[in-house]
């Protein structure tokens, strides 16, 4: 009975995981923007949106084999326990 409760508990660590990296690279670039516009007074939106899109974009460029190897790894351990 607790293995359906294990299977999810793990699958949402792993999406955890997998997503932390670009979220926080979103947050410390949005931080960054807000306190520039803050500090030159331009409240324009595709101040603050381009950098966070360029932002996370490379950092999946960068991160994609370590994502792809966490959920390639999730992926054997939910196979490997199938009857």
């Amino acid at each position: 009975m607790d293995a359906p409760v294990d299977l999810v508990q793990s699958a949402i660590l792993t999406a955890l995981v997998v997503a932390a990296p670009v979220l926080l690279v979103a947050v410390v670039v949005g931080l960054l923007t807000a306190v520039a516009q803050a500090a030159t007074q331009v409240q324009d939106q595709a101040v603050s949106a381009v950098p966070k899109l360029v932002a996370c974009g490379l950092a999946v460029l960068v991160l994609a084999g370590w994502m792809v190897s966490k959920l390639v790894s999730f992926a054997q351990q939910l196979f490997a326990g199938v009857p």
